[in-house]
């Protein structure tokens, strides 16, 4: 398509901008750019472009969506992804986003909860999606040449639904760790806001970046960093899972120059030990951490591997987008901190009345910001729960230095109280992870007839290593007081993650022997 063909904006437009607003820019200046790949299959911009118009006139014109309509989406990454959720909220439809290792009764919740008119799902997916469909979902489009006649039917003039940047795109689900999954509604605005705040903290977003992405897009944190390369004209190289050589492999042969990983993804990396070093990865500007945190002995690991002046280590929940940010000169600086709020981003630590606490002092954080949420679908309540006025109460305990860098404690609802003492799972845990013995490890509380909880340490031991209980309950000893040392240790062969692998720790509660 020559760019005379690409559609200018409506007439009389007076709508915010729209997550598709930075691939179509980019179709216009230049449109014949490599813009995503997937296993070999790519789209230039002209071609990303139309296929998102062409989505947009599907669901409207061609399944009858109207504007406040919903769909679903049940895909592994792959392809498709970007143009399904941008072309559907182009027409006004936001996407809920199902992990596709879903359950069918995780399916039916989600379907019927964000009341989806449409499931687009993966092919090897079909059988359990028909399984698990509510009667609300009039259409399901599985992606094989079914899907691709559709798109040649549909045209790719723009969409003629209005739609405004306050518009929901997409809702993700949290993963019910505390009760029934809640759909997280994300608006255009507050997504396309934080792009432009990572790009300019970063630096590594630019057109002529490569990035590599390999988290989940159905995650809110993986899709963000799948968009934004394309929001500024950029390269994504869309790994379909976790592929540690894969992942090296690509960095060395497309020279990326940015790529974000979450802690477990270092830990497989570091598994590896020399064989790693085979790869260049020296064309990274960046390598971004985000999801859990990362222990510290971890961070000095990947200083060590990837070079200084690269490592990005973000703080931020589905509700929040990113929060905070440390950067790379801070990394070795500020020991187990997650840096300062990215540009409009205001935060707060509170104590138990509301009010601000002194700095240096503990409290639950709060924060503030355009990226935030528009609340959770159909939880009135909960949404007006976690809100103080315009406030997000993230549930994390943390505190500020008078320079007003953030550093995490722990989770709210991960405290452990053992006789009458508050022990942060947190600090524990990075006790541990400094031992060369240590290569994971989470810590909880026990029920315990005597303490009320114990704190109790769940350890993988690293290939070959044959640490003891003693030796850890020593290192704990030499660094911390009496009543934080684990009571006990247990060692695991793996501890269970979700998919963004963040440790489960109530699956660990849970499993454990009642006393």
């Amino acid at each position: 398509m020559s760019t005379s063909q690409i559609p200018t904006q409506r007439a009389g437009n007076a709508r915010g901008m729209t997550i598709a607003d930075g691939i179509f820019s980019a179709a216009r200046r230049t449109p014949d750019r490599l813009a995503i790949r997937e296993s070999g299959r790519g789209l230039s911009y002209a071609q990303l472009a139309a296929r998102i118009r062409r989505v947009a006139n599907l669901v409207h014109e061609g399944l009858g969506l109207r504007h406040g309509d919903r769909a679903a989406v049940l895909l592994p990454n792959r392809l498709e992804y970007i143009e399904i959720v941008a072309g559907a909220s182009l027409a006004g439809v936001a996407s809920a986003t199902i992990g596709p290792a879903a359950s069918t009764a995780e399916i039916a919740f989600i379907c019927e909860d964000s009341d989806a008119r449409v499931l687009f799902v993966d092919p090897a997916l079909e059988e359990k999606a028909r399984a698990a469909v509510p009667g609300s979902v009039r259409h399901v489009i599985v992606l094989d040449r079914r899907y691709e006649d559709a798109l040649a039917r549909s045209s790719d003039a723009m969409c003629r639904v209005r739609t405004d940047e306050r518009d929901i795109f997409s809702i993700p689900y949290t993963s019910g760790a505390t009760g029934r999954p809640k759909g997280v509604m994300l608006s255009h605005r507050g997504r396309i806001l934080s792009a432009y705040a990572i790009g300019a903290d970063h630096g590594c977003y630019g057109p002529d970046d490569r990035a590599i992405t390999l988290t989940p897009l159905f995650h809110g944190a993986g899709f963000l960093m799948t968009l934004t390369p394309l929001f500024f004209g950029g390269f994504v190289e869309l790994l379909p899972r976790f592929d540690l050589e894969r992942m090296l492999t690509t960095i060395q042969e497309i020279r990326a120059t940015n790529t974000y990983m979450v802690p477990t993804h270092f830990s497989a990396l570091f598994a590896m030990g020399e064989a790693a070093r085979r790869y260049d990865v020296s064309s990274l500007k960046a390598v971004v951490s985000g999801t859990a945190p990362l222990a510290q002995a971890m961070k000095e690991r990947i200083i060590e591997f990837f070079g200084e002046g690269r490592l990005y280590e973000r703080y931020g929940c589905t509700e929040t987008s990113i929060v905070t940010a440390l950067r790379p000169a801070d990394q070795l600086r500020k020991t187990q901190c997650v840096g300062l709020p990215l540009p409009a981003t205001q935060i707060r630590v509170l104590g138990d009345d509301g009010a601000e606490v002194p700095r240096g002092e503990v409290g639950e954080l709060a924060c503030s910001s355009p990226y935030m949420f528009s609340g959770y679908l159909n939880l009135p309540e909960a949404t007006e729960k976690a809100m103080r006025g315009d406030w997000f109460v993230t549930g994390d305990l943390a505190r500020m230095d008078e320079e007003g860098f953030l550093y995490l404690v722990d989770r709210k609802n991960d405290m452990i109280i053992t006789g009458g003492e508050n022990v942060y799972p947190r600090e524990v845990e990075e006790i541990l992870l400094a031992h060369p013995g240590v290569q994971e490890c989470a810590v909880v509380g026990l029920p315990h007839a005597y303490w009320g909880e114990a704190v109790t340490a769940f350890v993988v031991r690293r290939p070959g290593a044959d640490v003891t209980a003693e030796a850890l309950a020593a290192s704990c000893r030499a660094a911390m007081s009496p009543y934080k040392v684990p009571k006990e240790f247990r060692f695991e062969a793996a501890l269970p993650r979700n998919s963004m692998g963040k440790v489960l720790r109530r699956a660990l509660r849970d499993a454990a022997p009642k006393p």
